[in-house]
């Protein structure tokens, strides 16, 4: 059983079975990444496959220093971004978004299919916003910076992206409860 800083050693030399022991151990995980910030399972498998050419094509530039998941991680995201700013979703948008109050949604009935599924229907703009200050605890500030926005361009999106879902979610809920009646 070959650790994972063999692996790592391994697929620097650029070895065929170490890549692909790699890619059997980590695509799973990193696929569930893929999902949150692609509009549906297609694109997902693309940002995947994008994903990993990028992380095999960099992967000397990793010194083994912090986590390597985390360093793969960052490769999605950042592969995601570029897809994103290429397509140009991002557009400034002003006036303001008043929140609704948010209501007590019970979470634990929702699965997690649900949630992926709900996520991958925002627009792109307000799902690739969601999931960095989320999923991934970015600040706004920071969000900006990444995706070459405003701070309240990614304030907006948020707050539209959590409308978005929380109708969708009171959908959800509203249609189940039709059910057990």
């Amino acid at each position: 059983m070959v650790g994972l800083k063999e692996l790592v050693r391994l697929c620097k030399k650029q070895d065929r079975k170490a890549q692909e022991k790699l890619y059997r151990d980590y695509s799973e995980k990193l696929f569930v990444l893929c999902l949150k910030y692609s509009g549906n399972y297609e694109q997902a498998k693309d940002l995947l496959q994008d994903s990993f050419i990028k992380i095999f094509q960099n992967i000397e530039q990793f010194a083994g220093k912090g986590s390597f998941e985390g360093w793969m991680t960052r490769i999605v995201i950042n592969t995601a971004i570029k897809k994103s700013k290429k397509n140009g979703i991002f557009l400034s948008i002003t006036g303001d978004i008043s929140e609704e109050n948010e209501e007590n949604l019970d979470d634990a009935l929702l699965s997690l299919d649900f949630l992926i599924k709900i996520i991958q229907e925002l627009p792109e703009a307000y799902r690739m916003v969601f999931n960095l200050y989320v999923m991934e605890n970015y600040s706004h500030k920071e969000i900006a910076q990444m995706l070459g926005i405003s701070e309240g361009t990614s304030k907006s999106n948020l707050a539209r992206a959590r409308i978005k879902l929380r109708e969708r979610v009171r959908q959800y809920n509203r249609a189940n409860s039709l059910k057990s009646i």
